[in-house]
């Protein structure tokens, strides 16, 4: 059945950007006549040129570059595809911008901190939206300088449409693994993350910690900040596309190489997201008394401690079920 949806899911997603790509074209181009010719009426009158949108250049930055994923279990298959990305000033963006996505107050209220935030993603595409991970960058506010001190990573998985969102510490953190991202790993292990405050260039970083394979997978996004002057439908037309086809083409070289298809946990486990979160919450407290996730319960008396003092705004992590075709 998932096979049909999905089968369904791409012909209408190929049929809808088709026509949209088509009306972007004609929307283009006339764009560009009604330039031209303003352009040439107004040339006689004033020679000053027109004042910058400093408003638009303050709230949107686009950002260009590549993601790199390598695993090394149970074969090596390795390979980096060109993406953009949009990172988006929440306190200054429109309604329509934050479909499907937090808000800055929202942001603010789940990791407790007082500066702006900015969302980094990958905007919807004539009609179609692709996005494996998004990050809120979530700042506080000492004094006059603005100080980047939490992160929410906002992870879809493809192709079931889920979503999970989770807080982590950008200098480093380990989280445990709360998702089914891929056909070809299982839920056990953690995640361990890192990311950069965007400037110039920006940077993430996400490894697997797994209790057979150890450090087997990791997967990184670097990308630097480009001129935000262009049109932004023009710059990010068919991205999301883009990423769904290589997405399907690395697990069809997956497959090729005989790795083990995994089955979706909510088959053969219901509570695995109660369980994911449960020892999200051990491993925070084994990451605070210095041990491994392994040897930590030893220290029955300070775990125990531990385990009831957590905060659970500081391991907050929340699941969305999937959204059409798959709901």
């Amino acid at each position: 059945m998932e096979a049909v949806y999905l089968l369904c899911s791409i012909i209408y997603t190929s049929v809808t950007s088709s026509f949209l790509s088509l009306f972007l074209l004609f929307r283009s181009l006339l764009r560009a006549f009604t330039t031209v010719s303003s352009s040439s009426s107004s040339s006689s009158s004033s020679s000053a040129p027109p004042p910058l949108d400093e408003e638009k250049e303050e709230a949107v930055a686009m950002y260009e570059g590549s993601v790199w994923h390598e695993r090394r279990h149970p074969v090596h298959h390795s390979f980096r595809y060109p993406v953009r990305y949009v990172l988006i000033d929440l306190d200054r963006a429109k309604p329509e911008t934050l479909l499907n996505h937090f808000s800055a107050d929202q942001a603010r209220k789940i990791t407790a901190t007082t500066g702006p935030v900015f969302l980094l993603t990958i905007p919807t595409s004539v009609g179609y939206e692709q996005n494996p991970l998004s990050v809120y960058y979530c700042y506080d506010l000492e004094g006059s300088i603005q100080c980047l001190k939490k992160c929410i990573a906002e992870v879809t998985n493809t192709p079931w449409g889920e979503r999970v969102s989770f807080i982590f510490n950008p200098d480093s953190d380990l989280v445990a693994k709360p998702l089914h991202v891929s056909p070809f790993m299982d839920m056990l292990g953690n995640w361990k993350m890192k990311a950069n405050a965007p400037g110039d260039h920006l940077f993430l970083a996400i490894s697997v910690q797994h209790p057979d394979y150890g450090d087997y997978f990791t997967a990184s996004l670097t990308a630097k900040r480009v001129s935000s002057t262009s049109d932004g439908a023009i710059f990010f037309w068919l991205m999301p596309q883009k990423v769904a086809v290589w997405i399907y083409w690395q697990a069809l070289k997956l497959w090729w190489k005989n790795v083990l298809f995994v089955q979706h946990p909510r088959y053969y486990n219901p509570k695995y997201r109660e369980e994911a979160s449960m020892r999200n919450r051990k491993l925070q407290c084994c990451q605070a008394l210095g041990k491994g996730e392994n040897s930590c319960a030893q220290f029955e008396g300070r775990y125990s401690a531990c385990l009831d003092s957590i905060n659970s705004r500081d391991r907050w992590c929340v699941w969305r079920d999937a959204q059409w075709p798959w709901s």
